[in-house]
């Protein structure tokens, strides 16, 4: 289960390239804004966030998308408190709104069927994803969560996610915890979300 629980971790960040450092001040300003540490679910010990880096996190910092969410046009921030606790928002900039709208439904599709993936992939492993609705904001979002265990171990996870959209833009959420579904924020955890959502632009 730590191997898991380490694929699911965020990565150490890269240092910008050169191309970014060049990028025009027009281009910076209009560049999609982030979550601030304080804008992620309550938590007993508080957030830290680290300065948003160029491309995707290792893994592809998306559980059960890895990789699907190209570098290109990609910015990301993580999330962590003193307990187990950590998030990561990830978000990418489409060549055209109808790339946007293809990305999106290919995270939500992977996501929907994360449970039983990861089953397959972990023997042994018991994983359950759910689908929590539509977040109303600007072009949608959807939150999904993902409960593990292994009875081997005595070992749970709780991990929410969200994919939002406004115009070419798509923004991933995620949080996780050791714990269950009945431990997780989901109604902080949408909330989140639509702020993540209104803040891109």
């Amino acid at each position: 289960m730590s191997t898991f629980r380490t694929a699911c971790a965020t990565a150490a960040a890269a240092a910008l390239g050169v191309a970014a450092l060049a990028a025009a001040p027009a281009q910076a300003a209009a560049q999609p804004a982030f979550l601030a540490a304080s804008q992620m679910p309550p938590s007993s010990t508080p957030w830290t966030a680290t300065q948003v880096f160029t491309g995707v996190p290792e893994n592809g910092g998306a559980l059960c998308a890895p990789y699907k969410i190209p570098a290109q046009n990609t910015r990301y921030r993580e999330f962590s408190t003193e307990l187990d606790t950590n998030g990561v928002q990830i978000t990418t900039v489409a060549r055209t709104e109808a790339d946007a709208v293809k990305l999106v439904d290919t995270l939500r599709k992977a996501l929907a069927g994360c449970g039983p993936l990861l089953e397959k992939q972990n023997p042994g492993l018991k994983a359950v994803s759910a689908a929590h609705g539509k977040v109303a904001v600007e072009e949608g979002a959807w939150v999904y969560s993902l409960d593990t265990a292994a009875p081997q171990i005595g070992s749970t996870d709780i991990h929410l996610f969200s994919v939002g959209r406004d115009g070419k833009t798509v923004t991933f959420v995620r949080w996780g915890q050791l714990g269950d579904l009945k431990d997780a924020p989901l109604t902080a955890f949408k909330t989140t979300t639509k702020t993540a959502v209104n803040k891109l632009y």
